[in-house]
């Protein structure tokens, strides 16, 4: 093959990639702002996985046909964003974890399905889309229970507590009248609403109650303790976690490797909490300081409309300051929106969905459940993560990247450390564009940051040394300012979603020391918006891609 052959071949299987994962998870291919999937429903069947598997096998062995050394530029690039993406896919599906990972959580099947729905755009997808998508839902929920119940038999059980927490959700749900129902919501004032209820009333409530019932009566009765809750526990899952930590992070970085980091990482945060509630509160002592950051009633909201209003000043202050920091980028607008009560029990603080086809916005979404028991000093730091300058600028820079490949200008799930890793920097880069609002603010910068390096220490020690559920809480309790319920909705997450939460913290370190060496190299030359540009102007990356793409730009300045 000649260059050009190269290259044609290579946009070719950038093209046949991102179709491939759009068609085998049309829930994520919404979520992420791709239209054309919103009439689809995924098949969650361990065979549909293994057919996926095949295919991302195939455009793997094409890709090593084409040399990374014939390309250069954002070619090499999209060459070795793919290979990593190909690999993590068949990894992911060859450990199968999802299979037994029954939960509440945000990576609940219940949740995907209710959170595409809910997020869909009528408007732009069609409320055709919408009624035959939500026709699919009574398959998709029996094909979620065949595959637990397939899973079960070969000794791959799931845990207990998350099969009662999944119970309990869909109790809630199904509690709810016809009328109120959440995935009615889009279709409020429509001709198509009459038909939509008679789907959900006949055909998707009854499936949620098979499901419910199955789990209940088929699943409960033997999942594992909560003294046994990581994946190690379960046949494969040793292996299975090491590939995720590899996928989530970068691979050859081992659990253990991981662990002593997060360790390292919750004792300087120690000393942190401790300064900064010494000079702010006039305590002394970290467990104190922490202790007074929980239990101070006067920390807490009064409504859900006060988090929505510090959220969006919060977002405000921070478009103001963006022109000091990054170049202008023409990206859509991000606007905040409250989780559905439904959803916010199990949820967690908040999430980001992307701008939608037709010039939709971003949506940072939040939760307001029961604001009373939500911290005042959290909520700035959590904006800056979400929207701008974190996941909002990032992936809505992303989507103007049209000179690249499609599936470059989305956000993936395979490549968390980047995106999350942005993120995280960016509650510690509010505090350098002076965006907090106050001293008492910026506890809210420590306390997420506590949150990621704890992720390091619990995620592995339930997943790799075997902790139990309680002793994960109780490291977590001691370690962060978080709340109760809180804390015991994070744990579950991480339970049912190996090696994720490892990304966050891993990502953010790489970050920064790019900066570090990139500010030692060039001196003078430095300039922090050329910087942020390398690190979101070429949409997500594996890490070891980042540092090439930080190296060059080093050299070339």
């Amino acid at each position: 093959m000649n260059e050009q052959t190269h290259q044609a071949e290579l946009a070719a299987l950038a093209e046949e990639y991102f179709a491939a994962e759009n068609a085998h998870d049309p829930f994520g291919a919404t979520l992420s702002g791709v239209a054309g999937h919103a009439h689809e429903v995924p098949d969650p069947s361990r065979e549909a996985a293994l057919e996926h598997r095949a295919v991302l096998q195939g455009l793997g062995a094409r890709l090593t046909a084409v040399p990374l050394d014939a390309l250069d530029g954002e070619d090499r690039v999209t060459h070795r964003v793919l290979a990593r993406l190909i690999d993590n896919g068949t990894g992911r599906i060859a450990h199968g974890l999802a299979d037994f990972s029954v939960s509440a959580t945000v990576a609940a099947p219940q949740n995907e399905a209710f959170q595409s729905l809910v997020m869909t755009s009528v408007d732009q997808e069609g409320a055709d889309s919408y009624l035959e998508r939500l026709a699919g839902l009574p398959g998709y929920f029996d094909a979620c229970l065949q595959r637990y119940l397939d899973a079960a038999v070969e000794g791959r059980r799931p845990l207990r507590s998350g099969v009662d927490a999944a119970i309990a959700q869909l109790d809630g749900y199904l509690a709810g009248s016809i009328g109120d129902d959440q995935l009615l919501r889009p279709l409020h004032g429509r001709r198509e609403a009459l038909r939509a209820e008679t789907i959900v009333r006949d055909g998707v409530r009854p499936a949620v109650a098979r499901y419910r019932a199955g789990l209940a009566q088929r699943l409960a009765p033997g999942a594992r303790p909560d003294t046994e809750a990581g994946v190690c526990h379960v046949p494969g899952g040793t292996e299975g976690y090491a590939d995720a930590v590899g996928r989530y992070t970068r691979p050859g970085l081992t659990p253990e490797e991981i662990h002593r980091i997060g360790l390292d990482a919750v004792a300087a945060l120690r000393e942190e909490f401790a300064e900064l509630g010494a000079t702010v509160l006039g305590v002394v002592g970290t467990d104190r300081v922490l202790a007074a950051l929980r239990e101070d009633p006067a920390l807490r909201f009064g409504s859900a409309a006060e988090i929505v209003a510090l959220v969006d000043d919060a977002l405000e202050r921070a478009r103001r300051a963006s022109a000091g920091y990054f170049r202008a980028y023409p990206i859509a607008d991000c606007v905040t929106r409250e989780i559905d009560p439904i959803e916010a029990e199990t949820a967690p603080l908040a999430y980001y969905q992307p701008p939608g086809p037709g010039g939709l916005p971003g949506t940072h979404w939040i939760n307001t459940l029961r604001p009373h028991t939500r911290f005042r000093y959290e909520y700035e730091a959590i904006a800056f993560h979400e929207s701008v300058p974190g996941h909002h600028l990032q992936i809505a820079v992303a989507q103007t990247l049209h000179h690249l490949p499609e599936f470059r200008q989305k956000p993936s799930g395979q490549l968390t450390a980047h995106v999350e890793g942005w993120g995280l920097y960016t509650e510690r880069l509010a505090d350098e564009m002076g965006l907090y609002s106050s001293e008492l603010s910026r506890f809210g910068m420590l306390s997420l940051d506590a949150l990621r390096a704890v992720r390091l220490v619990v995620d592995t020690g339930l997943h790799h040394f075997g902790w139990s559920r309680e002793r994960a809480i109780a490291y977590m309790r001691d370690n962060t300012a978080t709340t109760e319920a809180n804390v015991r909705n994070e744990i579950d997450r991480y339970i049912a979603w190996p090696g994720q939460a490892t990304a966050y913290l891993i990502g953010r370190r790489e970050i920064v020391r790019h900066r570090g060496r990139a500010r030692a190299a060039l001196g003078s030359r430095f300039d922090v918006k050329d910087f942020h540009h390398e690190v979101i102007g070429h949409g997500s990356l594996p890490l070891g891609v980042l540092d090439e793409l930080i190296t060059d730009w080093i050299a070339a300045h």
